[in-house]
This record gives C-alpha cells, structure tokens and sequence, in this order.
C-alpha cells in the first residue's frame, strides 16, 4: 500500500474565462490527471478544482460515496457555495456532470472504488499526503491571484467565507 494508487494532478489552472486571473471569479478552474491503481479516471480533464480541493480535503475525515453524495470528486461546474446554517461548513452546488469515485474509510486507510468498480486500498497518510499536496498547488494559485472581489450579497458572501474557513479548518486539522 502506497500513494502510488491514487495519483492527482494539476496540468493547469485558470479562471472561467480561461485567463490567468480574474477577480470576480470565486471558483478555480483546470485541468486534472487522476489516477487510481491501474485505472486511468481523469486525463487532462477540465473541472471545477477549488471545489475538488474541498471535497478532498473533506474526504480526510468523511466517506464519499459516489452517487449518494451531492457532488462528484471532479466537478465541472460549481454554480453555487452554499453555507450551512449550522457550521463553518459549505455544499457546493453544480450541475450533474464530472467524474466521480468513493472514498471509504477502513481501519487506516482508505478504499477509493473507481465508476468501473476498481479498488485500491491505501494508507491514509498516504492519501492525505496526495490530497494536501493538490489542495496546496490551489491555494498557492489562489495566493498569487489578485485579491476577490467578495460578493455583496450576503448569500454569495456567507457562502465564499465559509468555503475558506472549512477549507482552512480542514487542512489545518492536524
């Protein structure tokens, strides 16, 4: 078991308009290699990668079972962030489309089952090495962007807030 069974990577990173910075765009958009076990998942695959950041980061601690979730791990769009009422928590809302797997945890690993019904099981250090290692190329993205113009309504602004403080709470954890 090692984190050569699962493989995620960035090839490149825009905003929606396809230009290297912008903003007004809240989402980071790219494209993604995933690899998990043998199986190829994603290659070169455009999405929503602020969004597969979060569910990644969520993923450390949380189930993610394909087709039972709101979201898929690749996500080609992001319409929405919506925040919880309760928690510094968010949902974030886009249309059906992308590429999915599950994340199940066992004992210290974790299983991640692929739509052809692949598996492999690896160490969860592992697998939170792979995931920081993504999750920290978008952040660093984000970081020599130009600052966002937060959006003034408050649903929009609530939303884009507490996106960063799960983000940040979630990476953080340890």
């Amino acid at each position: 078991m090692n984190n050569s069974q699962f493989i995620i990577d960035i090839v490149d990173l825009y905003w929606i308009n396809g230009e290297k910075d912008n903003p007004e765009d809240l989402c980071l958009h790219g494209k993604v290699n995933a690899k998990i076990g043998d199986e190829v998942v994603a290659d070169n695959y455009p999405c929503t990668v602020s969004s597969t950041a979060l569910y990644l980061l969520k993923s450390i601690k949380e189930n993610h079972v394909m087709g039972k979730s709101s979201n898929q791990m690749l996500p080609c769009c992001g319409h929405f962030i919506i925040p919880s009422d309760y928690d510094e928590t968010v949902e974030i809302c886009g249309c059906p489309n992308g590429i999915d797997w599950s994340v199940l945890h066992i004992d210290g690993a974790v299983k991640l089952v692929t739509e052809k019904a692949n598996e492999v099981t690896i160490n969860l250090n592992d697998y939170i090495e792979t995931v920081f290692n993504f999750v920290d190329k978008v952040e660093e993205f984000y970081k020599k962007s130009e600052a966002k113009n937060i959006p003034a309504d408050d649903f929009d602004r609530d939303g884009y807030i507490k996106f960063w403080k799960e983000w940040n709470n979630r990476r953080n954890f340890q």
